[in-house]
C-alpha cells in the first residue's frame, strides 16, 4: 500500500479554493461551486472535499474541529531562508492568518506557520538548500 495523497474536508469550497489558489499558488481549475477538487501539487495528490457532500455520499454525520486546530499541518518547502520570509509575508498580505512568524529553529530549519480560512495549519519551511527526497 502506498500513500497517494491527502485531503481536507471543507465547509466553504469557494473560500478554500481561492485561498489555496490565490494565496499559496496551488493550481486549481475547478469551479468554486464544485463538491470535490483534485489537484496534484509537486507530485502529491491534494484534495478538497465538501463536508456536506461527503456526508451525503457516506450516509453519515461527522463532527469537525472549528477554529485554529492542531491535528495536522500541510508542510510546504522553499529552497532558501529568504523565500520562507517572502512566502510568509506574501501569504499574510493576501489574507492568511499568521500563527508563527518566520524563525530559525535550533535544528537548522527556518519555518513559519499560517492558517487557512478554516483553521488548518500550513507550515512554510526551508533548510536553506534545494528540496531533497
Amino acid at each position: 500500500m502506498k500513500l497517494d495523497g491527502f485531503g481536507l474536508f471543507v465547509n466553504d469550497m469557494g473560500k478554500m479554493i481561492r485561498f489555496y489558489r490565490d494565496v499559496l499558488g496551488f493550481e486549481i481549475k475547478e469551479a468554486e461551486d464544485t463538491s470535490n477538487v483534485y489537484l496534484v501539487k509537486d507530485g502529491t495528490l491534494f484534495l478538497l472535499y465538501g463536508r456536506n457532500d461527503f456526508e451525503k455520499m457516506t450516509s453519515r454525520k461527522y463532527e469537525y474541529i472549528k477554529g485554529l486546530n492542531g491535528h495536522f499541518e500541510i508542510a510546504l518547502y522553499v529552497d532558501t531562508f529568504d523565500e520562507v520570509d517572502k512566502a510568509y509575508e506574501d501569504a499574510v498580505s493576501k489574507g492568511a492568518v499568521s500563527v508563527l512568524a518566520p524563525e530559525t529553529e535550533p535544528w537548522g530549519q527556518r519555518t513559519c506557520y499560517i492558517a487557512d480560512p478554516e483553521g488548518n495549519l500550513v507550515e512554510i519551511g526551508s533548510f536553506n538548500r534545494p528540496f531533497e527526497r
